[in-house]
C-alpha cells in the first residue's frame, strides 16, 4: 500500500493490521506507528454465529477485513499462525480463517507476516508462555488505553500488530561494527 500514511502532525507513520483469526470470533486491531509512538486506529471482532455454515461465516471474515483495509490503508498486515492442537478438525477450521484473512490482504497487495503464539506473546509480554491475560494487560499498558470491556480477541490481535512493529524494529543481525549500525539506524544520530 505505500510507505505509510502521514499523521496529524505531517509525520510518516506505519499502519499495521493485525488479526487473531478464528470462524467464531476474528480480532482485529490497527495500530499507527511513528518513530517510537504506537496509536491504536480500530479494534474490535468479526462474529460469527455457530449455526450459520462455514462459507458463510468464511466469506464474512474476508468482507469485514476487506472493509477495514479499504478504510485504514494499512501498510502491512500481521496475522497469527496456526498452533497445533489435539482437535484436528479445530485446526482445519482455523486453517481456513486464517486463509480467507491472508486472502484480503494478498488481493490488496499487502505485505503479509505471520507469527506465532510463542513469538507475539514474547514480544508484548517478554515471555512466551504469558497467559492472555497479560497480554491484554501489556497491549493496555503499551497503548496507554484507558480501562473499558475488551475481548480477548482483540488485545491478541492487538499484540500481533504490535509484535510485528516490534519485530520490525529489532534487527535480526548483528552488526560487525559501529559504523555498519550507525549506517543502518541514521535516526539513531543526534546532531
Amino acid at each position: 500500500m505505500g510507505e505509510g500514511s502521514p499523521n496529524s502532525a505531517g509525520r510518516t507513520a506505519r499502519i499495521v493490521l493485525g488479526v487473531d483469526p478464528g470462524t467464531l470470533v476474528t480480532g482485529y486491531g490497527v495500530i499507527s506507528c511513528t518513530r517510537d509512538t504506537l496509536e491504536l486506529l480500530d479494534a474490535g471482532t468479526i462474529r460469527n454465529r455457530g449455526e450459520q455454515s462455514m462459507p458463510i461465516r468464511l466469506k464474512r471474515i474476508y468482507e469485514g477485513l476487506q472493509a477495514l483495509i479499504d478504510r485504514h490503508h494499512p501498510d502491512e498486515f500481521a496475522i497469527e499462525s496456526a498452533f497445533y492442537g489435539k482437535n484436528a478438525q479445530s485446526a482445519l477450521k482455523l486453517g481456513q480463517a486464517r486463509g480467507v484473512s491472508i486472502l484480503a490482504a494478498v488481493e490488496k497487495q499487502i505485505p503479509t507476516t505471520e507469527y506465532s503464539p510463542r513469538e507475539v506473546k514474547q514480544a508484548v509480554v517478554g515471555k512466551g508462555t504469558a497467559t492472555k491475560e497479560q497480554v491484554q494487560f501489556m497491549v493496555r499498558a503499551l497503548l496507554r488505553l484507558q480501562e473499558k470491556a475488551m475481548l480477548l480477541d482483540t488485545s491478541d490481535a492487538i499484540a500481533v500488530a504490535i509484535c510485528h512493529l516490534h519485530r520490525a524494529r529489532t534487527p535480526s543481525a548483528r552488526h560487525k561494527d559501529w559504523s555498519s549500525y550507525i549506517a543502518a539506524h541514521p535516526e539513531k544520530i543526534r546532531p
